[in-house]
């Protein structure tokens, strides 16, 4: 196929030609792996600047993502690459090949670094998901700084570059500019930019930022930022999000309150305990999808509001196809269950298989993980409606599992997200958590965002 790129996507192209470090944050469906192929054949054949590319992404995207879009587009037909995926074996083969790029997934590049005994020859790294490197603490991370300074060019790659906050910005930044911008330690970037916000004596749980900081943090970065909105550029469908609500009775109201204030519930499987308010949120999050785990870890089923609910949305689909989001395992059987009784055809999406069989049209149902399937996966032939079943607080997993069906290429008008919550409880909290992410997410997307016409 022909690439003939939009303006933005030429724009970026040139960015990343001249910039030896490069942060693009663009928004899910813009093309970022066409736009960084694109770059890379230029680097290679046109000005010789590079010879030897790693690319670290998320395993199902590493093993198809980018091998897809080398083979898709004319202009990329000459890219010669390897995966480094599967065995030990497998992986040192693959390194071993005449190849110009090689694609390996993040969980594998501390043993690249460290295990492998491959020299770490590249002269160029991209990390697909930027976001995957925002803890400093993380194996992964500590292993590509020891081979960081070796390499003339890094390109960071990401929709979603700080779904918790600013504080995420230390990390991914530093494995781009080797703390150049933001310092070389998380402690200077917290005395530069953050204060204390809630503690228990010297413990410190959370920060928030300094008077001007924000603007400063932008203005630190800016010159090897690019940013665009796919919105801004891009004909997108229209995304119509809702709210399906479901109620408890007073009898699972007053257990649900029960565990909320005093952390412990008696159940007939066993005592359900709460530590800590992490844990206690997992247990609420639990309690309102229906189903709950006991400390002995046996199930314990609390209501069938949320499969009611969602046996309404499917007949409602009327022969739609209808993408499934659930969070607990036994969200997934409970669900399996259900659809299995009501003879509805339906399929995990976790292998190459079932995803080909979803775009295809052959189920009425799929049925994802967020923290699974969320990156990189083209899902919009396969339907226009997503339903959350179980909500996640991530807002990087909730983003990137929204854009597989509202994205470039989604031959509907419109793409409906319709989330079920239960009334009364943490479900709320999570929706509302998420939109004040977004608001952080937005103002740093909108700080570095690329004026570059009317993108056409």
């Amino acid at each position: 196929m022909k690439y003939s790129p939009h303006n933005y996507q030429k724009y970026v192209i040139e960015f990343i030609k001249q910039h030896p470090i490069a942060a693009i944050l663009l928004d899910m469906g813009m093309g970022k792996t066409s736009i960084l192929l694109s770059a890379l054949n230029e680097l290679m054949y046109d000005s010789f600047e590079v010879t030897k590319v790693l690319i670290i992404a998320p395993l199902r995207v590493a093993r198809n993502t980018w091998s897809d879009e080398i083979k898709k587009w004319d202009h990329l037909k000459g890219l010669r690459y390897s995966i480094v995926v599967g065995t030990a074996a497998e992986r040192k083969k693959a390194l071993a090949a005449d190849a110009d790029i090689f694609i390996i997934n993040r969980e594998n590049v501390q043993w690249l670094v460290e295990q492998s005994g491959v020299p770490f020859d590249f002269d160029m790294v991209v990390i697909d998901e930027l976001s995957s490197f925002k803890n400093w603490q993380a194996k992964r991370f500590k292993s590509f700084m020891k081979v960081r300074p070796m390499v003339k060019r890094v390109v960071g790659l990401t929709g979603t570059p700080s779904s918790n906050g600013l504080m995420d910005l230390f990390a991914e930044f530093k494995v781009l500019d080797m703390g150049e911008r933001l310092g070389r330690f998380i402690g200077q970037y917290r005395v530069n930019y953050f204060k204390p916000d809630r503690m228990n004596g010297p413990i410190v749980y959370t920060y928030k930022l300094l008077p001007g900081a924000e603007d400063r943090i932008y203005d630190k970065i800016s010159d090897i930022t690019i940013s665009m909105k796919g919105t801004d550029y891009l004909e997108m469908p229209e995304l119509i999000s809702t709210e399906y609500k479901v109620y408890l009775d007073e009898i699972e109201k007053a257990k649900y309150e029960a565990l909320r204030d005093e952390l412990v519930l008696q159940l007939p499987g066993g005592e359900i305990t709460a530590s800590n308010a992490a844990t206690l949120s997992g247990k609420l999050s639990q309690l309102s999808n229906g189903a709950i785990y006991s400390d002995e870890g046996d199930v314990n089923i609390f209501h069938e509001r949320k499969l009611d609910a969602l046996e309404d949305l499917i007949e409602a689909a009327n022969g739609r196809p209808v993408l499934v989001a659930y969070w607990f395992k036994h969200d997934l059987r409970r669900i399996s269950e259900r659809l299995s009784n009501l003879g509805v055809d339906f399929q995990q999406l976790d292998s190459d298989a079932s995803i080909k069989k979803w775009n295809s049209g052959q189920l009425q149902v799929g049925l994802i993980h967020p923290a699974s399937a969320g990156h990189g996966l083209n899902l919009q032939s396969g339907g226009n409606i997503l339903v959350w079943f179980g909500i996640t607080w991530s807002l990087e997993l909730y983003q990137q599992t929204v854009a597989r069906l509202w994205r470039q290429g989604q031959t509907e008008g419109t793409v409906s997200v319709i989330h079920i919550v239960t009334d009364g409880t943490v479900d709320e909290r999570i929706l509302k958590a998420l939109e004040a992410k977004d608001l952080t997410q937005s103002a740093l997307i909108d700080a570095v965002k690329a004026e570059v016409g009317d993108g056409k």
